[in-house]
């Protein structure tokens, strides 16, 4: 992907830090801590954004957020990666908290996670390898063009003082100055951090009035207690929840896996995504109990990480405890953050997570149609839904569409006349199941065969479903129908099982 560093590339993924044990809590200690101060300060305005997207207070975004971090980074099976309240899961529950109210949301939450410790016990984590590099390309592509358009309104001020504009405007090319500029004279300090504590302290010592974090919503002032949801424990509540929690356990789990690959690509090592399957699950459950809304990986704040040097299960612990300190000991200075500075993290963080690559001229020229295509509807679909599993599973739907139609093009049948002049033998090549089958049928010439004999060698074709059978079935009929008797021959053992047990009984319809 696009987001690279100035480090030698492995030759191949290695495994990432130890889950167990305290090696993470001792290793690149200063990197991990300061990252997961810069990914703490750009949750509160997000995580504030999607409480308010789902319908609820933002403390209920806040709670999730650092109650996610923090168990993640124990229980999760990729280091490095942030996991919080998220836009994709916030627009899950809009109609359940409108309809249902917030306890049901955190019902909701709980069995959704319940559902993700049974997917990964079950494996689901290994499905991750069906998804080709085309919809990777465009579910990171169209994540980087989300987020840019999500900091719109607050680079135009939208929906507030248009008098402001042009000193927001200002603030905001300082700080992507800052963020682009530091790195060449230093690289000690995470720049974006440093971006937003001299907007910060420009602004508060000015007396700027530019929007602020403070203005998205109000911090919670005391910490959540563990509680059950209040729900009716009846057959009804699991009715009305269950369809969210499904949702919510797919969407999250989708997110979370491809982020978990992404930063496999970027870091060269490797991670276990069945354990980030539990781990998630475990996360939310946790978070229900503490009234929190259903959360999973964030992408972009996992580069936000990854740019600022964290790569341990630290910086993600660390983004949790610095939340909850932020917000519950220095509520009142971070709100008066301008969120110019938020900003300007938030477009680094577009345009490095966005692969230029993949649009270049020489790159559209030499890249197979169909695998362009299969990227631009990914990117499409999410950025009219503003959904990236809905983005995802049309990506995938065309890809295996393309693979199917482009494999069906490989079956081959070739044949020759034995020097006796007595039997024709074909050979057939290729994949055979229900998207080549109908190629298979016409590529025998019946009325051209003069012969009483036909024998149709299999040992280079593989059979993978009953419409092969059936097929394969049809042209020995059409050979009868002619007088001539065909025998198949060369299947291998698995065909050959198929097609005793199935020949005789399919309809080549």
């Amino acid at each position: 992907m696009s987001v690279t560093e100035s480090e030698p590339a492995a030759a191949a993924p290695v495994p990432e830090t130890p889950r167990r044990g305290l090696e993470w809590l001792t290793t690149n200690v200063r990197a991990d801590l300061l990252s997961g101060l810069v990914v703490a300060l750009a949750l509160i305005p997000e995580a504030i954004s999607f409480s308010i997207i789902a319908g609820v207070d933002p403390k209920v975004g806040l709670y999730a957020s650092f109650s996610i971090a923090i168990v993640i980074s124990i229980a999760g099976g990729r280091s490095g990666m942030i996991s919080a309240a998220t836009g994709a899961m916030a627009l899950v529950v809009v109609q359940l908290v409108a309809d249902h109210g917030v306890g049901h949301l955190f019902a909701a939450t709980i069995l959704a996670g319940i559902l993700q410790i049974v997917f990964g016990a079950l494996g689901v984590g290994e499905l991750m390898r069906f998804v080709p590099r085309s919809v990777m390309v465009g579910f990171v592509n169209a994540l980087a063009i989300l987020i840019f358009l999500a900091q719109v309104p607050h680079i135009t001020l939208s929906d507030g003082d248009q008098s402001q504009l042009g000193m927001n405007l200002l603030f905001i090319a300082l700080g992507l100055a800052i963020i682009y500029g530091l790195p060449r004279l230093t690289t000690a300090v995470p720049s974006p951090l440093v971006a937003i504590v001299v907007l910060s302290a420009i602004a508060m010592s000015g007396g700027l009035e530019l929007p602020t974090v403070g203005d998205m919503g109000e911090l919670p002032s005391a910490l959540p207690w563990v509680a059950l949801p209040d729900v009716p424990f009846t057959l009804e509540t699991l009715r009305i929840i269950a369809p969210y929690a499904f949702t919510l356990a797919l969407v999250g789990l989708l997110e979370s896996l491809l982020t978990a690959t992404l930063l496999d690509d970027l870091t060269d090592t490797d991670s276990d995504k069945n354990l980030e399957a539990r781990g998630q699950g475990i996360a939310n459950v946790v978070t229900g109990f503490f009234g929190g809304m259903a959360g999973c990986a964030m992408i972009g704040q996992s580069i936000i990480n990854f740019r600022s040097g964290g790569r341990g299960r630290l910086s993600t612990l660390a983004s949790g405890v610095f939340l909850l300190i932020l917000i519950m000991a220095l509520g009142s200075l971070v709100a008066r953050i301008p969120m110019a500075a938020l900003v300007a993290v938030m477009i680094m963080v577009s345009v490095g997570t966005f692969d230029w690559r993949s649009v270049a001229p020489k790159t559209l020229r030499t890249t197979p149609r169909p695998e362009s295509l299969i990227m631009v509807a990914t990117v499409v679909t999410t950025i009219l839904t503003h959904n990236l599993a809905y983005g995802v599973g049309v990506g995938v739907v065309f890809a295996v569409i393309a693979f199917a139609r482009q494999v069906s093009e490989v079956v081959k049948v070739t044949s020759v006349l034995d020097p006796d002049n007595t039997e024709r033998l074909y050979a057939v090549h290729g994949e055979l199941f229900f998207a080549s089958t109908n190629k298979l049928v016409h590529e025998f010439h019946y009325d051209q065969v003069k012969v009483d004999r036909v024998e149709i060698d299999c040992s280079n074709a593989r059979i993978w479903d009953t419409s092969a059978v059936a097929a394969l079935d049809a042209v020995v009929a059409k050979f009868a129908e002619r007088g001539i008797e065909a025998h198949l021959v060369g299947l291998n053992p698995h065909a050959q099982r198929l097609h005793d047990k199935t020949t005789g009984t399919l309809s080549a319809h």
